[in-house]
């Protein structure tokens, strides 16, 4: 069910990073003569017979160097190669195959995994130049000429990359089934969470941070329906990570985050609320997710009749960000208030993904309008013609005006709290377009 990554890897200079932007549509890797400009891993997403695609790139490999950079540049680039599901190696036909091509070959022949040799700087139209038929001697099939610059033969590399794409999961097709992502600091139950709902030890926990690597999928059926839980990396502050591997790992975070319908957000009842919490929970939001925040270990707290209520104003405060998202105290340990959960997921999910029509929404607005009156500017009052949902998950509405810089944000977040109150729209993110009549959205 995750998006497949493609890792485009090979010696320095061979155009790596210009394939890179090629693929992707953006100047994101920074393109120069010099070779080593790229030193670590740096992530694109590109489409492709209607298939989303994560492309690596990564610096250039020199297998044999001493250089500590280069050493550091070619653990990135075997980091990349490791969790890719598909490599596409990168040489140059001007210098035809070198030394260095077949070393860095051999390593990806003893990975494993399916490789895509590309002939890059194919820059002249017609037949491919003589050095071209040189690479089949590498022994990884058919190369593919490509001109990165011009971007003649990245079809072709594309389809030839997607022949060996893990086939997209039927799960994926199914609707019934609502994604979820647990995400976190490192440390707060995610996987505890996992294994209590599976009944089984599905995920390894332990005190050490950083034990979860990988996101993992966990299919389960209850009486609430059918749901699949990702289990993920805990992020924390970018500044104390310092192991490669965990860089890797909160990339899968994120990508677990952007194909959930819902994120559960476990905080550490023991610790409290950290500004590392606010930041996780931003990328949720961010993404435009459905939301729970899930206080875990409380069966460990020492509790009086204030206790849960002084936490909720603590929650308050800080995520005022997220006012609309619900709280729920819970123990992975014992299972304590984790049936509520599931229910409380499902609302979630379906108000994330809920659809009001024009005319419900227009006669809300009427009356909105007229209880608290648009505002004013030198004598120009703003007009809301009307209004129609764009889009779910998250609810998306475009309002059409007379002038939308009289649209002030504070009315803007008038109309949603007004929204929110009659659709009961809990725990997902509202996005509001504003638009001046006869302009397209």
């Amino acid at each position: 069910m995750s998006t497949p990554i493609v890792a485009i890897v090979g010696r320095p200079n061979v155009g790596k990073s210009t394939l890179f932007n090629k693929l992707i549509g953006e100047r994101l890797s920074i393109v120069d003569d010099t070779p080593g400009v790229t030193r670590d891993r740096i992530y694109g997403e590109c489409e492709w017979n209607n298939r989303k695609i994560r492309i690596i790139d990564t610096g250039g490999i020199e297998p044999y160097s001493d250089d500590v950079i280069l050493k550091q540049m070619r653990r990135q680039a075997e980091l990349a190669i490791d969790t890719a599901d598909v490599t596409v190696l990168v040489t140059d036909v001007r210098d035809g195959v070198v030394a260095t091509d077949e070393e860095v070959a051999q390593m990806l022949q003893k990975s494993g995994k399916p490789v895509v040799l590309c002939v890059n700087k194919c820059d002249q139209i017609g037949e491919p130049p003589a050095q071209f038929y040189e690479f089949y001697n590498l022994g990884l099939g058919e190369p593919i000429q490509v001109s990165s610059v011009h971007g003649t033969g990245t079809g072709d590399l594309l389809e030839e990359v997607c022949k060996f794409l893990p086939p997209e999961d039927e799960a994926e097709l199914d609707e019934d089934v609502i994604s979820v992502a647990v995400i976190g600091k490192p440390n707060v139950g995610k996987s505890s969470l996992i294994n209590y709902i599976t009944g089984e030890n599905r995920c390894i926990v332990s005190d050490i941070a950083g034990t979860t690597r990988d996101s993992i999928d966990t299919i389960v059926e209850n009486e609430f329906g059918k749901f699949n839980f990702i289990d993920t990396a805990g992020m924390r502050r970018k500044a104390r990570v310092y192991d490669n591997i965990e860089k890797y790992s909160i990339i899968r975070a994120r990508m677990a985050i952007d194909r959930c319908d819902v994120c559960v957000i476990m905080i550490d009842a023991e610790v409290g609320y950290t500004e590392q919490d606010s930041k996780v929970a931003g990328m949720a939001l961010e993404a435009g997710k459905g939301c729970i925040i899930a206080v875990n270990k409380w069966d460990a707290i020492d509790k009086d009749t204030h206790t849960m209520g002084d936490f909720r104003k603590t929650l308050d405060r800080e995520f005022a960000f997220m006012s609309y998202t619900p709280y729920i105290f819970i123990s992975a340990k014992t299972g304590q208030r984790v049936n509520n959960l599931f229910e409380l997921i499902t609302t979630v999910a379906n108000n994330n993904a809920m659809r009001i029509r024009t005319g419900m929404l227009n006669d809300l607005l009427n009356v909105a309008t007229t209880r608290v009156q648009p505002p004013t500017d030198k004598g120009k009052r703003l007009k809301i013609y009307y209004c129609t949902q764009a889009s779910t998950k998250p609810p998306t509405f475009v309002f059409f005006c007379n002038n939308k810089e009289l649209f002030h944000f504070s009315y803007q977040r008038y109309l949603e709290n007004r929204i929110r109150e009659s659709f009961g729209l809990e725990g997902t993110p509202i996005r509001i377009i504003v638009r001046e009549r006869g302009e397209k959205y």
